[in-house]
């Protein structure tokens, strides 16, 4: 395989020029690791099939395990089936290059017996869980953690999965916490509670946390202990396969929010001093540990760690029909400080000694592995950095993410609403906010994700209408906070969305103003599942403000695909700060926004190119709890003024208007 030149990513982006070098060699770096891989002759998906080497197998004659452990002395198989003794008849032998292997009898183990490994290396010894285990559960008495044989009938699938949606509009959700009672919620529950919900407000892809196996329910699912298994919390895996099944059924993508930037530090349930060392998949010493999240860093250097996490990527993409991943803590694998305070001004950041260029060949090498595995799937890096390249094609010179989160945008909200009063508001601001991207690379924006929701952070509502979430959302009591909140709530999620390059993220339950924060179960509350859950009632309440916002939401979303809106660059038409008006177009659309916070205005020219404007969409519609100001059946016709073409339309304070426009 011929090391190329990388023309077009610098090509595209002039600044880089000065670094080509580095590109150069990172480029030659993630095509020469493949080739130690492949040998030129296989793909990476024929050679990341470590999950079907290692971990437990049923084969012809019985049963086999396998598992690595070059430091371990001694390694014994125990559970139910050996009245959890440690004998010598279950002892695994070396195979050579630090493997080791047992094969029992087709009747020494029966589907639902747990067991563990008995691990012995010089100096200690202790119980540890496989690397590969697929089923992990949780004693409810002793809370001690157990892998589990797991061989039920296979799981048939019914649904082929959907052509992979060119703009992402995603809807990210815990299973756990989406249940309307106080408590953990089941896969079988959320295909159907919540499937139909995603699928009426018209999302076309379903983001999936916490479903690898954690030790600590309230880590939200982001401290990993067993890759391979999906969580036991939330019901079987064949159940979790269901749910997908259901979802393709439904014409909606679902991509795993993956953890591989990091590892839980729990000795007995995860791979931290697996085998006695604390290198086995991760750095040695200080260089392994995490500073702020107690939690283990991968070597990304080592053959042992890109085999396990590339294998890992193919079996949910094979074993549970996953359409994608969303990659978490990309900054943190990409810098050696993890992007720990700092603040990324210049290109050269990106290309300094404090880059672990072992991390960024492995997410290339694993961006080039989900395309040969599932050239539909798709993939999402969770990158505050901003690093070149980063969503740019591997053949071209980038690190091959189809996606990069605009994590920026919504800090600036959250900032926004705390250091700006209304009239503060820049409107040529928001515009460069929202679209302050490269061309090169396709962003998903988001007002908010599952991080403001959480306890200790506030979601986008409660910081403008705080309390009186609790007391004044009824539609028959009017409050001019709530008013307030009301509407930014819709406009913000409207540009937010409307401005966006590449798709755009929701939250669970964000979309109607949830109006409680996220607080897992934990001893300082009692182990409650109070704030855990999701108060779908109070979304289909139809006297209360958050139905108003569910609508809306609705309506915004089918009106993007319908139009699809995404498909066109957006273009500012007009901007003045003192009257708060932004408008821009997208496609045949028209977007108009007055964010004054009192002031309306009557016949207000917007320029425009077509003969007649409709109004498709208006923030101020009653039934989004809006007061109906603007006659949404008005057929508007461009006027031809002195300062051009343009409509002449009535923009109540803190509305926002969508106008298709036709010729005649």
């Amino acid at each position: 395989m011929a090391v190329k030149e990388l023309p077009e990513l610098v090509r595209v982006d002039p600044y880089l020029k000065p670094y080509t070098a580095v590109l150069q060699k990172r480029h030659e770096r993630a095509v020469l690791r493949e080739l130690e891989f492949t040998g030129g002759k296989r793909t990476l998906s024929d050679v990341a099939n470590a999950h079907l080497y290692y971990g437990l197998h049923k084969t012809t004659n019985g049963w086999v395990f396998r598992e690595k452990a070059p430091n371990a002395r001694e390694l014994y198989f125990y559970g139910d089936f050996s009245r959890w003794e440690i004998k010598p008849e279950f002892a695994l032998h070396p195979i050579g290059n630090g493997d080791w292997e047992i094969e029992l009898p087709d009747f020494a183990l029966k589907h639902g017996m747990l067991y563990k490994l008995w691990m012995v290396w010089h100096g200690g010894a202790d119980e540890r869980l496989p690397a590969y285990a697929t089923r992990v559960v949780q004693d409810d008495t002793t809370k001690v953690f157990c892998a589990q044989v797991w061989e039920p009938e296979p799981y048939r699938w019914r649904h082929a999965s959907p052509a992979k949606p060119a703009h992402p509009l995603i809807y990210e959700a815990h299973v756990g916490m989406s249940s309307q009672e106080a408590k953990i919620s089941s896969y079988w529950e959320f295909k159907e509670t919540v499937l139909p919900r995603i699928r009426s407000l018209g999302y076309n892809t379903l983001q999936l946390m916490a479903i690898q196996e954690h030790p600590y329910y309230g880590s939200f699912g982001y401290q990993v202990s067993n890759f391979f298994a999906p969580s036991f919390r939330f019901g079987t895996p064949e159940e979790l396969k269901e749910l997908i099944d259901t979802a393709h059924g439904a014409g909606i993508s679902v991509i795993l929010d993956v953890v591989h930037s990091h590892s839980v530090s729990n000795v007995k349930e995860g791979l931290s001093q697996f085998d006695g060392s604390d290198y086995l998949y991760f750095h040695h010493g200080e260089k392994g540990q995490h500073p702020v999240w107690d939690s283990r860093c991968f070597d990304y250097g080592k053959t042992e760690t890109i085999l396990y996490l590339l294998s890992n990527l193919k079996y949910w993409l094979h074993e549970f029909h996953f359409d994608g991943f969303r990659f978490d803590g990309v900054t943190s694998m990409c810098y050696w400080n993890h992007g720990l305070g700092v603040d990324f001004v210049n290109y050269a950041q990106y290309f300094d000694d404090n880059v672990d260029e072992d991390a960024v060949t492995y997410l290339t090498l694993a961006n080039r592995l989900v395309r040969a595995v599932n050239p539909n799937a798709f993939t999402i890096a969770e990158d505050v950095s901003g690093m070149p390249g980063m969503a740019f094609p591997t053949k071209k010179g980038g690190i091959g993410f189809d996606f990069r989160m605009s994590m920026g945008i919504a800090d600036y909200w959250v900032k926004t609403l705390k250091t700006q009063s209304d009239e503060q508001w820049g409107m040529g601001d928001i515009y460069f906010r929202m679209t302050d991207k490269r061309n090169e690379e396709q962003t998903i924006s988001y007002v908010e994700c599952h991080d403001q929701a959480m306890v200790g952070d506030k979601t986008l509502i409660f910081r403008m209408v705080d309390s009186k979430m609790y007391t004044n959302m009824s539609v028959q009591t009017p409050d001019m906070d709530v008013a307030r909140g009301v509407a930014l709530h819709k406009m913000i999620r409207l540009v937010t969305l409307t401005l966006a390059s590449g798709g755009y993220l929701n939250f669970m339950g964000n979309e109607f103003g949830h109006p409680e924060w996220i607080d897992f179960p934990r001893e300082g509350n009692g182990w409650s599942c109070q704030y855990a859950r999701r108060q779908w009632n109070l979304a289909d309440d139809k006297m209360l403000q958050y139905a108003g916002l569910n609508r809306f939401d609705r309506d915004m979303i089918h009106l993007v695909e319908k139009e699809h809106l995404l498909d066109f660059l957006p273009e500012k038409t007009w901007e003045k700060n003192e009257d708060k008006i932004l408008a821009y177009q997208r496609g045949d659309c028209i977007f108009v926004y007055n964010f004054h916070p009192f002031q309306s205005f009557e016949d207000y020219e917007i320029p425009c190119q077509k003969d007649k404007y409709k109004i498709l969409l208006s923030s101020d519609s009653p039934s989004y709890n809006g007061f109906g100001n603007v006659d949404e059946s008005i057929v508007y016709h461009a006027l031809e003024t002195a300062g051009g073409r343009c409509l002449k339309l009535y923009l109540p304070s803190r509305t926002a208007l969508v106008l298709k426009g036709s010729h005649f």
